[in-house]
């Protein structure tokens, strides 16, 4: 494998080296991207490549290989799929209505790459959250420079090896390295940067952004509720949010941060949970043990998260799930705490990790109050069967998406855009949204016949006569 060293000088070549392929990119054929997106495909289809990819992930994570297939591989493939499916029509300009002031015109968009682009991606997906914007940055005729995280370092090892096999790096190339290395790719002008992870980071992406005008997509994150009618199915809901708020071991930007449920239910939930916790890992009091629960990705965020844990007990919080937390092992076991207040700082940040806050309601007007006091999240999670409750709180909230009666499956559509509002993200991709993302919107306006001129100065009496036969006729 070639290494890409990390001086500005290099790095600035490698930029030059895609600015200049960038025209040349741009004016790819469909069938050309569509060939671009197959070498991905094939890629994904190579049990041998995947089987790195799940040792690479297990030696980060301890990450179970069916957890890789389903929340990595499957994901990544179906965008580049869904991508090669669709990219033609994509690509066919767009055409929009005439209004009659412009009689004798035709209008449409044409969507054209934006340029060179930067892709910082995270440790949680590290597989997904790098490939998956890849695909479109590829359909959208972009190049592309990708920095993963160094958190995650036998996996951002095997993507760096598989880039530099599938792509020259005028077109993609990859670069590993610390926090430093982004610091100093973020110097450049790029003309779109796609960024995934936290709001704190997202701010200084942004603001590095500003410096060159350049486009940003920030998928973010925040604490993502989960409301809970007494309407709802809770055992069937208990078990699903089980099942999300454990995933990656919490670690995911849609995973329900902390629950509102309605008061006379609070216990109830409770012990669905803790079943569903049993069902999903038979004999949890052994969890630590279980191959198929994943562990929290370094030190550092396993005592981030026993701060929180803490801090939330010595203010009050009582443990109804939980159990034996194991340093060595970063492992963090299923844990629900309740009696929460609004002073412990597990109510404050992104909890990201399988610890569940469940705080009660007593009325819908409540449950709003409650998440408008925080920003507004990347997915709000609705679980009722009474259909007025669930109006009553799309119409009365904001978050970037909302499931009703399910979890995690925001991601899951590919002809929903996904992404964040405010503080949880700006800017949406999936599908056909991921392809504008990465594109241009150009507006064209073509002259058929006909013309303005009767309106040009010098304006007679006669140019204001007809400018207010169409104001009062036509606008």
């Amino acid at each position: 494998m070639q290494t890409i060293t990390t001086n500005a000088i290099d790095l600035d070549t490698l930029f030059k080296k895609q600015q200049d392929f960038a025209p040349q990119m741009a004016n790819t054929s469909a069938s050309q991207r569509i060939e671009r997106l197959n070498r991905l495909i094939r890629f994904m289809d190579d049990q041998g490549e995947m089987q790195g990819l799940k040792d690479a992930m297990y030696q980060d994570f301890r990450k179970a290989e069916v957890e890789v297939m389903l929340s990595e591989i499957a994901v990544v493939k179906s965008h580049a799929l869904h991508a090669r499916r669709e990219l033609s029509r994509w690509m066919r300009p767009h055409k929009v209505t005439t209004p009659i002031t412009l009689i004798g015109t035709t209008s449409y968009i044409h969507y054209e790459a934006k340029g060179v682009s930067l892709i910082i991606s995270p440790w949680n997906y590290p597989f997904n959250l790098t490939f998956s914007p890849l695909v479109y940055a590829l359909a959208a005729g972009n190049t592309a420079i990708i920095k993963p995280s160094e958190l995650t370092p036998h996996t951002s090892a095997f993507m760096a090896k598989a880039i530099k096999a599938l792509f020259p790096e005028e077109e993609v190339a990859l670069i590993e390295g610390d926090a430093s290395v982004s610091t100093a790719l973020l110097e450049l002008p790029f003309d779109h940067i796609f960024f995934t992870g936290s709001p704190q980071i997202g701010k200084i992406v942004m603001a590095a952004a500003a410096k060159h005008l350049a486009s940003v997509t920030l998928e973010l994150g925040g604490k993502s509720p989960a409301i809970i009618d007494a309407s709802a199915a809770i055992d069937k809901l208990a078990y699903h949010l089980a099942w999300g708020k454990c995933l990656n071991n919490g670690q995911t930007c849609i995973a329900p941060d902390y629950v509102l449920v309605e008061a006379s239910k609070r216990d109830e939930f409770v012990e669905a949970f803790r079943k569903g916790i049993e069902r999903l890992y038979p004999n949890s009091a052994k969890l630590v043990d279980n191959p198929d629960y994943c562990r929290i990705v370094n030190p550092r965020h396993y005592q981030r998260l026993r701060r929180l844990y803490e801090d939330a007990l010595s203010k009050g919080a009582v443990e109804l799930v939980g159990g034996a937390w194991n340093e060595a092992e970063r492992f963090v076991p299923p844990t629900v705490l309740v009696n929460m207040s609004e002073d412990m700082l597990i109510m404050e940040e992104e909890i990201f990790g399988p610890i569940l806050p469940v705080l009660t309601y007593s009325s819908p007007a409540e449950a709003v109050n409650i998440i408008r006091m925080r920003p507004k999240p990347l997915t709000l999670y609705i679980g009722a069967k009474n259909q007025r409750f669930i109006q009553y709180l799309l119409d009365n909230t904001s978050a970037g998406g909302t499931v009703i009666n399910d979890y995690m499956l925001g991601f899951g559509n590919p002809n929903l855009p996904f992404g964040g509002v405010n503080n949880s993200g700006i800017g949406k991709y999936m599908g056909f949204h991921g392809f504008v993302a990465f594109s241009n919107e150009k507006a064209i306006v073509r002259r058929n016949f006909g013309t303005l001129s009767m309106l040009f100065p010098p304006y007679t009496q006669r140019v204001k006569s007809i400018m207010e036969l169409v104001q009062k006729r036509l606008l």
